[in-house]
C-alpha cells in the first residue's frame, strides 16, 4: 500500500511536516504542536444509523458539530459516531489519528467527505498524515487537488454547530 507522502509526492502535492508527540484531541494539539500556518481542523468520522452511509467531516478545531442538524442538511436520519473497527475498515486509520487525508485508503468509495466552509476559505489547513505524531500544513489548492487524486470531491458547506 501506498504510504501518504508517496501518494503526496506521486500527485505533486505540496506539503509541510511538523513531527511532535502523540496528539489524541484538540486540547493535546493546543499543548503539544508548536503554532503553525493555517486552519487547526477537527476530524469526524460517522455513519447513518444502520452503518450503510458514512461521512469524513472536517471541521474549524474549535466547533462543536450538531449531529442532528448535519444529518438533516445531508438528508441522512440519525447520524452516529462511527466504531473504532469502522474506521480501520473504510480509512485504515485509529482513533486519535483521523484526517481528511484519510480518504486516499477509501478505494471502495464509501467515505463521503464533507468540509466546513471556514476551512474551505482558509489559505491552509493543519491535519495529521494517517498518524497522531505529526502535523502537516497543507494549502487549499493543494487539498482540492489532494481530493480530486483520491476521488474524493468535498461536499462544502456551514457545518451545523452546536451552541
Amino acid at each position: 500500500m501506498m504510504t501518504i507522502y508517496e501518494f503526496l509526492e506521486s500527485n505533486d502535492i505540496a506539503y509541510e511536516r511538523h513531527d511532535h508527540p502523540p496528539v489524541y484531541t484538540c486540547e493535546d494539539v493546543n499543548r503539544l504542536v508548536p503554532a503553525l500556518p493555517g486552519c487547526k481542523t477537527k476530524n469526524l468520522f460517522i455513519c447513518d444509523n444502520k452503518g450503510k452511509k458514512h461521512f469524513l467531516v472536517t471541521v474549524p478545531d474549535e466547533k462543536s458539530v450538531d449531529l442532528k442538524s448535519l444529518g438533516e442538511a445531508l438528508e441522512v436520519k440519525r447520524l452516529r459516531f462511527a466504531s473504532a473497527d469502522r474506521l480501520e475498515k473504510h480509512l485504515k486509520l485509529e482513533p486519535g489519528a483521523v484526517t481528511i487525508l484519510g480518504v486516499m485508503n477509501d478505494t471502495a468509495g464509501k467515505v463521503s467527505v464533507v468540509v466546513d466552509q471556514a476551512i474551505w476559505e482558509a489559505d491552509a489547513l493543519q491535519c495529521h498524515p494517517l498518524v497522531n505524531t505529526a502535523t502537516l500544513v497543507i494549502s487549499l489548492d493543494n487539498l482540492r487537488k489532494f481530493l480530486d487524486a483520491a476521488g474524493h470531491p468535498a461536499t462544502v458547506m456551514d457545518v451545523p454547530s452546536r451552541d
